[in-house]
This record gives C-alpha cells, structure tokens and sequence, in this order.
C-alpha cells in the first residue's frame, strides 16, 4: 500500500464532508462575530469570505462583499483599517481611520469576538451533551461492550457494569498514564500492563461484587486484550447544572490544552515527526470526523467542541498573526502611549505569519510521514 492509498483508507467521503461542515461552521461563526463588533462599532467591512483561494461567487450586500472561495478552509473578513494603505507614492502608510481609529477597548473587542465565540459554541455544545446524555463521571469506568469469548466474558463481566475501584483503591479523578495526566476511568488501561492479580469492584443493578483475576500483559511477544470496552461512567443532570459543568470541563482543559500546544512547539523547534496523540493535523482530524460519523452524531458532537476549543485556544495565543498576537500588540502600544510603527508592526506580523506557516506545514507533514 503506498501513500496515497493509506491516506484514502484512513478517511471515507461521509468523514470528508462532515469535517468541511464542522470546521467550515466553526470558521464561520469566528469571523461572523469579528464582522459583527467591527459594524457594531462603526467600522466598514470590505468582504466577508466563506473558504480561502479563487472567489467562486460574490454579491454586494451592506457595504461588503460576500464571498464564497475554492478552498473550503476556513475564511476571513477585511475590516477597513486593519490592513496597511497606500501613501500614493508607492509605498505603504499607517491606517488611521477605521478599525486603526477605534480606541484600544474597541479594538481588542473585535479581536476578541472571534475566539470567544467559539469557546461559547463549545460550552453550549457541552451543555446540550451533558444535558441529554448526562456528565461523564472521571471516578467511574462503565463497561460498555464485552467481547464474546473474551478473558472478561470468561470473568462473568457485562456491558453495563461499573467499575469503582481498582486492586481496592477506589478510582481517583485524575491519574497519570504514559506520563500525561488524565480522567481516573482511563486508569483501567494502566493497571492492564502490569503483570499479575488484580482486582475490579464492580457495581451492576446496585449490587457490589469483586472481579478477581491474574493478569499476564503479554504472551510470547503478542499484547493481551480482557475484551472489554469502557469509557466514563455518566450521571443524569440539569440543564444549570450541565452548563456549571460545561465551564468547569473548560476551565481544566486550559492547562492540558497549554501543554499540547507546548510539546508541538517543542516537536516543530527539533523536528521531531513521531505521532503525538494530542495534537492531528488535517489528514488526521478528518479520519477521527471519519471514525465518529459511522459511531453516532454525538460522536460527532464531542468532534465539534474540541474543535472549537481548540480554534478558540490557538487563536489566543499571543503569536503576531493570530488573534492572540494582535491583541498583545494593541495592548503593547496602549502602554507606550502610542501604537507601534508601521514598519515595527509589519516586520512583527510577518514573522509571526511565517512561523504559523511553517507550523502548519510541519504538521501536515508529521500528518503524511505516518503512512510511510
């Protein structure tokens, strides 16, 4: 099997589509909300573009051109005094009209607007799952498939049945495994590599009973599997209280989120291609949209909010170029007492560009150099 035919068995048209949909809406949304505090505010907006490259289509509305682009990856508004004018003599000059004109509050305000819009889609997104699924218990593994003729099936475990406490420690909220931190319910995994007797207290139709078995990791070389499938245990909800819970998941997903972004940093500076769980890029977020549309549309729901997480997130980061960066320098020049020149600002924001660049190349290529 070569490349090409690796990378089209990873990924089904359905997946195809539906990832243009999530990040198409995702992208939209964000500049949507940038295009609205710009007007809010006064300021024009020239066009608005649904995907990057050729136009496809354009129509005049409101003052702004609406356009429909080729590539249906992401989009971007041009708000009026954002970007460099001509001084008339062939040269380029400091706007100061427009968005350049607004106060530093108003300026940050538009910047803003676009991250922050997805970070409230997610919560929403969050509160509608937790609501109607219920909240994902970390304490509490529930089997959710056994496999037939399976070392579990043997044991007498059963789709359904709640693991609470493993070798007779109750799970904790967090544990370590493969030196990331994560919910308790994931250390199921950890304690299936280690050799020897172990024990699962299992709580099915309110009884409690021991699961005692010896466990051996592997057998002549070939990883063992107990045959089952878990995840977190849920517990039903309110509404309130799903949404409360929606800002706490966020919340203690900064600082995981801060750590990946850290580590491909890390990977990008010392050209580091090994896979890293934590971070896909296109090719393979599109075969986890693949993996979650035949799951259920829930699947692709939990898909779409760490989506928009992470496109809030990224954005933020205070790299020139992003949102982030652009906000740290309108902050920098309020401090000064006046904005930076327009020659520091372009030479800022070019090498902020170029680092994003050569950032997504590197993932891209990390992406393919897998299926070699």
């Amino acid at each position: 099997m070569n490349v090409l035919q690796g990378i089209a068995a990873a990924l089904t048209p359905l997946g195809l589509l539906w990832t243009v949909l999530l990040i198409g809406v995702a992208t939209f949304l964000h500049e949507l909300a940038h295009y609205a505090l710009a007007r809010r505010q006064g300021v024009a907006v020239h066009s608005f573009s649904v995907g990057m490259g050729p136009v496809l289509f354009r129509r005049q509305w409101r003052g702004t051109e609406w356009r429909l682009s080729l590539l249906p990856i992401g989009g971007y508004v041009e708000i009026d005094g954002m970007a460099p004018e001509e001084d008339g003599q062939g040269g380029y000059r400091q706007p100061t009209r427009g968005f350049a004109g607004l106060p530093a509050w108003g300026r940050v305000a538009i910047l803003l607007a676009g991250p922050l819009t997805n970070l409230l889609l997610a919560i929403a997104l969050m509160t509608v799952t937790f609501t109607a699924q219920g909240v994902p218990a970390p304490d509490r593994a529930r089997i959710e498939e056994v496999v037939a003729g399976s070392t579990a099936q043997r044991l007498g475990l059963r789709a359904g049945d709640v693991i609470t406490a493993i070798d007779g420690q109750d799970i904790p909220d967090t544990t370590r495994v493969g030196g990331r931190e994560v919910a308790g319910w994931e250390g199921v995994r950890d304690v299936l590599t280690r050799a020897g007797p172990h024990t699962f207290t299992v709580v099915s139709g309110g009884q409690t009973r021991d699961v005692r078995f010896d466990w051996t990791p592997t057998v002549n070389g070939e990883r063992q599997l107990l045959g089952i499938r878990y995840g977190p245990d849920v517990q039903a909800t309110s509404a309130p209280a799903a949404f409360v819970r929606a800002w706490q998941v966020t919340g203690e997903a900064v600082p995981q989120v801060l750590r990946s972004f850290g580590e491909l940093f890390a990977r990008f500076l010392t050209l580091n291609l090994s896979r890293d769980e934590n971070v896909s890029g296109p090719i393979g977020t599109a075969e986890i949209v693949s993996r979650a549309a035949t799951v259920s549309p829930w699947a692709l729901v939990q898909v779409a909010i760490l989506l928009n997480l992470s496109l809030a997130f990224f954005n933020l980061l205070p790299i020139p170029g992003l949102d982030g960066g652009r906000i740290l320098l309108v902050l920098v020049g309020s401090l000064r007492g006046r904005p930076l020149t327009f020659s520091q600002e372009q030479a800022i924001n070019l090498a902020g560009f170029a680092f994003v660049m050569m950032l997504m190349l590197f993932v891209v290529v990390r992406d393919v150099s897998r299926f070699f």
